[in-house]
């Protein structure tokens, strides 16, 4: 079923784009960098495209930033937030998709529960932020830098 989602995903996303461009002028994402006490960096591969990425997705109508990415972690990682995300930075992604636009959290004090996607998410994995795999998708590649640099965030993803 996987290959499938990963042959139908592209074809389908021009699509959706336009038709999400109608519904809302604006569209917003979350992700999640989160660390483990080895100081390594989570990551997960999607079902229906190729590449590693950090946790999370798309807003919905009705939530707020903080509890979707709260929600988007547990689905697909299984990792429970305790306390609050910690919002550090906003990008355009305007390049991929016009209008949309995500947010990057960190979080640092969370809990393993069982995750609650079927079918989403192919593999969740702990690396070094400093030797991220093969597929390390160039945002995520860049979010954990400036993350672990300190410098000032690029305004676009």
């Amino acid at each position: 079923m996987s290959a499938w989602k990963r042959f139908l995903e592209p074809k389908i996303r021009p699509a959706y784009q336009v038709l999400m461009r109608q519904i809302r002028g604006l569209t917003l994402g979350v992700r999640a960098v989160v660390f483990d006490g080895e100081g390594r960096v989570l990551l997960i591969e999607h079902s229906y495209t190729p590449g590693w990425y950090l946790p999370g997705g798309g807003v919905e109508r009705g939530e707020t930033a903080e509890l979707s990415v709260i929600r988007e972690l547990q689905e697909e990682a299984g990792i429970q937030v305790q306390g609050r995300p910690r919002l550090v930075s906003f990008h355009s992604n305007h390049r991929l998709f016009r209008g949309d636009h995500v947010l990057i959290f960190r979080i640092d004090d969370w809990t393993l529960v069982p995750a609650t996607s079927r079918g989403e998410i192919l593999r969740v994995e702990w690396f070094d932020p400093r030797a991220l795999p093969e597929g390390t998708t160039a945002g995520t590649r860049r979010r954990i830098a400036e993350m672990l640099d300190g410098g000032p965030p690029d305004l676009f993803w």
